[in-house]
């Protein structure tokens, strides 16, 4: 008898070290068994930030797929739809109809700054800039400055601007219409990478430029404000949304305000998903080392194995960051 109580209470400690090791994996993975679809725009330097979730996402034990590109109308419906999980690069005044227009907080969830203090706007070349004393962005009214930037040879001068769908270029359409430079300016599409790379080869050849511009982006570490090249100011604020104040806190107006990075995902998905959701609010990511990593793809090292590198390389450098943002997540499941 005594014997046979032995053996019970033996096997009822198993249970129990069982249970408690079930327990602490279920703990460590609260996204076992749950797969995730990520989503990024067209343009290739998203895919860095991105990563970094998606190897957050699978250390908590979520399955996630690779990465899928749509525009970010699309991507933010494809979201609120429940067709894809998350994006790690919505801007959040840039992107704001998008949202809204997508369900807004009732299918969309945003907690958390991943990374801050974006700026964007108009630039030229430091030289023309000093020779013509050119400061705004209305100086370009007068067909004789314009006619500086003439890459084309119509006589207007030729914005390098921004991708159709991007929403930046709803931006800069209506700043041609309040500041009056539509018979003096045209607003150049397509790729902006490929004009870019024309807008840098005439910047090379001691050419005008003037182009439009983000950051966190590589093109301001090839094309240096303040070096190479200097922002316009605009004449006074302007937004589609109606007179949105884009002064920025130093005082100078370059016509767009100071803009977040944001994690956006399915409202379902995060309520289901504790760790998730706060993974997605605690992480964050200095602009300086987006930049730094947009720079390397410029140079060359851009495939996706280079990406993977890139970003598995920075959470080595800052795995107590990184450990952090997952104990949080886990801590947010329990």
């Amino acid at each position: 008898m005594k014997k046979t109580s032995l053996i019970a209470r033996s096997f009822l400690a198993l249970g129990f070290v069982a249970f408690g090791m079930a327990a602490q994996a279920a703990n460590d993975l609260p996204g076992k068994g749950v797969t995730v679809q990520p989503l990024k725009s067209s343009l290739a330097e998203e895919a860095f930030q991105t990563l970094l979730v998606m190897r957050a996402l699978e250390k908590l034990g979520y399955t996630v797929e690779p990465m899928k590109d749509l525009e970010p109308a699309t991507e933010h419906l494809a979201i609120a739809n429940g067709d894809a999980t998350f994006m790690a690069n919505h801007w959040s005044l840039l992107h704001a109809d998008f949202y809204k227009n997508s369900g807004g907080d009732a299918k969309l969830s945003r907690t958390g700054v991943y990374s801050d203090g974006a700026v964007q706007g108009y630039l030229i070349d430091r030289k023309t800039a000093e020779q013509y004393n050119i400061t705004n962005i209305a100086q370009l009214k007068d067909p004789a400055i314009a006619k500086l930037f003439d890459a084309d040879g119509d006589g207007k001068a030729d914005l390098t601007g921004c991708n159709p769908g991007w929403g930046c270029e709803l931006a800069i359409e209506n700043h041609l219409t309040a500041y009056k430079l539509r018979d003096t300016v045209t607003h150049k599409q397509g790729s902006y990478a490929a004009l870019m790379a024309d807008t840098i080869a005439r910047f090379k050849q001691d050419k005008p430029i003037l182009y439009y511009t983000w950051t966190p982006y590589w093109v301001s570490a090839v094309l240096r404000p303040g070096a190479d090249v200097v922002w316009l100011q605009v004449p006074f604020s302007s937004s589609q949304e109606g007179q949105a104040n884009t002064r920025l806190p130093n005082g100078k107006n370059y016509g767009f305000q100071a803009n977040r990075e944001q994690i956006v995902a399915n409202k379902a998905f995060v309520e289901k998903n504790p760790a998730a959701g706060k993974l997605f609010e605690v992480m964050k990511l200095p602009i300086g080392d987006i930049n730094a990593q947009n720079l390397r793809m410029s140079q060359g090292a851009n495939t996706q194995q280079d990406v993977e590198r890139h970003a598995d390389g920075w959470i080595r450098v800052h795995q107590q960051l990184f450990d952090g943002w997952i104990a949080e997540a886990r801590a947010a499941a329990r």
